[in-house]
C-alpha cells in the first residue's frame, strides 16, 4: 500500500508541474482556483486506487492464488520500478525478487583460504542444542571411554531410537552437568588421526523407506534434520511436505558455500538423493540469485532430484524459514523439514563411504581477528583453539553463529551443533553519553543518521555489542514490517505471545518463524525487545499444547 502511495504522489506531482504549461493564458486567481481543483481530483482518484488495490489483493489472498501481498496489484511499486535486474544465469521460471530486508556491511569477511596452522583439539556435543530434548538424556558413554566418530553418545528418553553420535574419535573426557544434575556437554579429546564406526548402508535403489529410516537413526544421520515448526528433531513415524536447504547464507560475515561446497559435490549430490526417498513431495534448493557475476557453484545450479528456486534480494533471503515462506508455506498441521549445506554432505557421506563424515569448514570472521579465513574442522569444534593466536586484543566476545542470531561462547566452550561460522567482534561496555541521540560515531543501523553507507555507498562497519539503548515502551512503529519479507505482522504476533492468545499466535504465522527470521527485526528494533526470546517462548507454548 504504501509504495502504491508513493506511485500516486509522483504521479501528482508530475502533473502539478506540467499544469503551467497548459494554462499559460489563465490569469493568477483562475490558475491557483485551477490547479486546486486538480490536485483535489487526483487525490480522489488515488484514494479509490489505493483501496481497489487492497480489495484485490485481499481476494487474492482468500482465493489461494497468491502467497504473498504483492503478487496481484492494480498499481505498480515502487519497487518493481526499480526492479533488480535478474542475473543472466538465473532460469527464467521460479525467480523470488524480495525488496524488504536489509544488509549488514561488516569488516573482518573471511578470505577464501584455509588456515595453514592451528585447529580443534577437543570437541562437544551439547544435548541443549536439539530443542524437546528432556534435560537429562540418557548417556551411553563414560568418562575415560573411547570412542570412534560414529559411535553412540546419548539418545532422548522421549524418543530412544534417534542416536546422538561422536562427531570425531578420541577420548571422552568430560560429561559435563549443569542446573539439577542435566547433562551440559559431552566433550572428546579427538584423536591425531580419526578412526570411524564401520556402517553399512542400504542400497536407495532397493530399501524401503521404513530401512532407510532405521539406518538414519542408528547412524546418527537423523539428526541431520531438522523439521518446522518449533525446529525440533523429526520424529522418525513422521512424513514431511517437502524438504528445504538453501545453498546461500545472506548473513554477516557467513560462509561462503560455493567455497564450502568445493570438492564434496559428489557428496551433496548423493545427499540430496537420500533426502528425495523421505518425502513424498517436492525437496527445494534455494539458490543465490542476487546481484553479480559469478554463477553459483554447479553443485548447486546442476543438482537432480530437486526443484530449484532462485532468491534475491538483501538479508533475510538466504534464510530457509523465508524461502519456505514464498515457495510451500507452512499452514496449520503442516511439517517441513529442513538441512544446511554441510548437513546434507553428512548424509551423502554415510552412503558414499559407510561412515559418519562430520568435516564442517567453518567460516571465522570478525574485525577483532589478525586474520580472517575458514577453518577445516569437525562438528562441535573448541571456540579457543580455532581463534588461538588470532586476537588483536583480548576486550572479545566470541558468537558461535552471526552477529545477529548467534549464541555467546567462552574460550573454554564449543560450537553449536548446526553452527559453520564463528563471529568476534568488540565487548561494547563503553558507554557514549547520549550515544543514542547523537550520530558520535558511524554504526551499523537502519537509520541515514548512523549508517554513512546509505551516503558513501557500501561501507563496512566496526562493530560492538552495545545496545545503544535499554528496554523500553513497546511501541508500534512499522520498523519490523520493512526488514522481514514475510506475509506476517510481527508486531501483533510478538504481542499475542506475549499475552499467550494462542489462537491468534497461530493466526498471525507463529508456525513459520524461527529466531533468525526476526533476528533482523530485533537489531531494527526502537523498544529493545528481545524478540528471538519472546518467539522462541510462544513456540514452546504453541509445542506443549501439541
Amino acid at each position: 500500500m504504501k509504495s502504491g502511495f508513493i506511485t500516486i504522489v509522483l504521479s501528482i506531482l508530475t502533473m502539478s508541474y506540467s499544469s503551467p504549461l497548459l494554462a499559460q493564458t489563465a490569469s493568477g486567481g483562475d490558475y491557483l482556483f485551477n490547479g486546486l481543483i486538480a490536485i483535489a481530483a487526483l487525490l480522489i482518484i488515488g484514494i479509490v486506487l489505493l483501496v481497489g488495490d487492497n480489495l484485490v489483493k485481499i481476494e487474492a489472498k482468500k482465493s489461494g492464488v497468491s502467497n504473498t501481498a504483492d503478487d496481484y496489484s492494480i498499481l505498480p511499486s515502487f519497487g518493481s520500478l526499480v526492479k533488480q535486474k535478474k542475473p543472466k544465469f538465473a532460469a527464467e521460471e521460479n525467480f523470488v525478487h524480495l525488496t524488504k530486508g536489509h544488509d549488514i556491511l561488516l569488516e573482518g569477511d573471511p578470505e577464501e583460504q584455509l588456515y595453514a596452522q592451528g585447529g580443534s583439539k577437543t570437541f562437544a556435543v551439547y544435548p541443549q542444542n536439539f530443542i524437546g530434548m528432556s534435560p537429562i538424556p540418557k548417556v551411553e558413554v563414560e568418562v575415560g571411554a573411547e570412542v570412534k566418530a560414529g559411535d553412540h553418545l546419548f539418545f532422548d528418553k522421549k524418543s530412544p531410537l534417534i542416536k546422538y553420535v561422536a562427531p570425531v574419535s578420541g577420548e571422552v573426557i568430560a560429561v559435563n552437568r549443569g542446573a539439577k544434575r542435566s547433562i551440559a556437554s559431552v566433550v572428546i579429546l579427538a584423536d591425531k588421526e580419526l578412526k570411524y564406526r564401520a556402517l553399512t548402508a542400504p542400497a536407495l535403489g532397493n530399501c524401503s523407506r521404513e530401512e532407510l529410516v532405521n539406518f538414519l537413526l542408528d547412524s546418527g544421520g537423523w539428526t541431520m534434520l531438522r523439521q518446522r515448526p518449533f525446529d525440533t528433531i523429526p520424529s522418525p513415524e513422521d512424513k514431511p511436505k517437502s524438504i528445504f536447504i538453501s545453498t546461500f547464507d545472506s548473513a554477516p560475515l557467513a560462509p561462503d558455500l560455493d567455497f564450502v561446497v568445493e570438492g564434496r559435490e559428489a557428496s551433496f549430490q548423493k545427499g540430496l538423493d537420500v533426502l528425495s526417498l523421505l518425502t513424498e513431495g517436492f525437496v527445494h534448493l534455494g539458490l543465490d540469485g542476487r546481484a553479480g557475476e559469478l554463477e553459483p557453484s554447479e553443485a548447486f545450479t546442476k543438482a537432480e532430484s530437486v526443484k530449484k528456486t532462485w532468491f534475491s534480494g538483501p538479508h533475510p533471503s538466504g534464510n530457509v524459514g523465508v524461502q519456505i515462506h514464498h515457495v510451500d508455506p507452512i499452514n496449520a498441521g503442516d511439517k517441513v523439514w529442513y538441512l544446511g549445506v554441510q548437513e546434507v554432505m553428512t548424509l551423502g557421506d554415510l552412503f558414499l563411504h559407510g561412515k559418519f563424515n562430520a568435516e564442517r569448514l567453518v567460516a571465522v570472521g570478525g574485525a577483532e581477528l589478525k586474520e580472517a579465513a575458514y577453518h577445516k574442522t569437525y562438528l562441535g569444534a573448541s571456540m579457543g583453539d580455532l581463534l588461538e593466536n588470532n586476537l588483536t586484543n583480548d576486550h572479545v566476545r566470541y558468537i558461535s553463529g552471526d552477529v545477529l542470531s548467534g549464541k555467546a561462547k567462552a574460550a573454554d566452550q564449543h560450537m553449536n551443533y548446526y553452527d559453520d561460522q564463528i563471529t568476534v567482534i568488540e565487548e561494547g561496555d563503553n558507554y557514549e553519553m547520549f550515544g543514542w541521540l547523537l550520530p558520535l560515531s558511524p554504526r551499523p543501523s537502519l537509520s541515514p543518521t548512523f549508517a554513512t553507507a546509505t551516503l558513501f555507498g557500501d561501507v563496512k562497519y566496526h562493530p560492538n555489542t552495545n545496545t545503544h539503548g535499554e528496554e523500553r515502551a513497546f511501541v508500534v512503529t512499522g520498523q519490523y514490517e520493512k526488514v522481514l519479507p514475510m506475509d506476517i505482522y510481527p508486531q501483533h504476533l510478538m504481542k499475542a505471545i506475549l499475552i499467550q492468545d494462542f489462537e491468534r499466535m497461530e493466526g498471525l504465522g507463529i508456525f513459520e518463524l524461527s529466531e533468525e527470521d526476526l533476528a533482523l527485526c530485533e537489531f531494527a528494533c526502537t523498544s529493545k525487545q528481545p524478540l528471538q526470546k519472546i518467539l522462541r517462548d510462544g513456540l514452546e507454548l504453541m509445542r506443549e499444547q501439541l
